[in-house]
């Protein structure tokens, strides 16, 4: 690489990790001062738990959802210094093309991208898995619903289908519960009890007054007992479908998560491939937004980097905005959730091609 390559490369890591730093402590310090009589309320809550399980987490979570918009503020305000003091005419005098001039910007996306890509897929999920019990043990108060699942139905193979009226999921015990095995459309065997009791220490299911029976060709079967220890291929876990649960999964689990809740017949889980197919489609903006930044902001404006930064923010709270409707309507059931999640990226990498192209001339 050439100095003039370092220099950019330089300025732009700089420049980014510089805007990343100011965004953080701004959140940090807006969410002590909303929580901070929370933290005080519990006698047992220590400072170091607080900062080890909360605001650690808590700041591996926004930086990862700040990169974007600091890459872009950061691009526009170190390019615009560059144009404002004439360095980019000198580069431009010393024929260096536009497609040129912005190998070191991509060099710089490209390591932001693989950063993000690496956060979002592995770090960010497990973290927020920590944080979010941290939430739901001392800083939001479980209502009754929170607790319950209600009419919760699920197939487990092919053939066996379960059905619970209701679950607490606290006590991980159950009422009015039964399992329907079939051969095709013809009823095999159904097993019924009035509770239904997890152990989790030999992943395990208690029925109490449970019955069996089983359909034959000429006459059924019908057995009654008491108690009666057995195995089905699900936990509690899998009764709720919440798609603040995948935010918790790194994606080799939520997509092992999402093919056997296919396998079981959940009908909509497009909130799970939402969330699946934008920890992808976000990093992969870095490129985008760089391009957009650097075509905006390579000509030398009167009123200098204010007026390219307030155009900036514009554009950034656009994209933003579009990004949170297609996350929306990409939940909806029957959307196509990959495509949804790829259209902010796709209108604005339009955008980012006409620019380009403007910024050539």
């Amino acid at each position: 690489m050439k100095k003039l390559d370092w220099y950019i490369l330089k300025r732009y890591l700089v420049s980014f990790l510089f805007t990343l730093l100011i965004f953080i402590p701004i959140a940090v310090a807006i969410d002590v001062a909303e929580k901070i009589d929370k933290f005080l309320y519990h006698d047992n809550l220590g400072l170091l738990q607080v900062l080890d399980e909360y605001y650690k987490n808590f700041v591996i979570y926004y930086a990862n959802t700040f990169m974007p918009l600091a890459v872009f503020i950061a691009v526009i305000l170190f390019t615009s210094k560059l144009a404002n003091n004439t360095e980019i005419v000198a580069i431009t005098s010393a024929r260096i093309s536009f497609t040129r001039f912005l190998y070191p910007y991509f060099i710089g996306a490209t390591l932001i991208t693989i950063l993000a890509l690496v956060m979002n897929h592995f770090v960010v999920p497990s973290s927020s898995k920590i944080r979010k019990k941290f939430e739901n043990t001392y800083l939001k108060k479980q209502t009754y619903a929170d607790k319950n699942v209600k009419e919760f139905s699920l197939q487990l193979t092919d053939s066996t289908y379960i059905y619970i009226h209701n679950f607490n999921l606290k006590g991980n015990q159950g009422y009015n519960f039964s399992s329907e095995v079939y051969d095709g459309l013809k009823l095999k065997s159904k097993l019924s009890a009035e509770t239904i009791k997890w152990n989790k220490k030999d992943s395990t299911f208690k029925l109490s007054t449970y019955r069996i029976r089983k359909v034959f060709e000429k006459n059924d079967s019908i057995f009654n007992g008491t108690n009666l220890d057995t195995v089905f291929a699900f936990t509690p876990k899998d009764l709720v479908y919440k798609s603040a649960l995948s935010q918790e999964m790194p994606s080799h689990e939520l997509t092992k998560f999402i093919d056997i809740s296919k396998k079981r017949g959940v009908k909509n889980l497009n909130a799970y491939l939402v969330e699946l197919h934008k920890r992808t489609s976000l990093p992969i903006a870095t490129y985008i937004l760089t391009l957009i930044a650097v075509a905006m902001a390579s000509r030398k404006r009167r009123g200098g980097i204010g007026v390219n930064l307030a155009i900036g923010i514009g554009i950034m709270f656009i994209y933003i905005f579009f990004l949170k409707v297609s996350e929306v309507l990409g939940a909806v059931a029957g959307a196509n959730s990959l495509l949804y999640v790829w259209v902010p990226n796709i209108v604005f990498g339009v955008l980012a091609i006409y620019l380009y192209f403007n910024a050539r001339k």
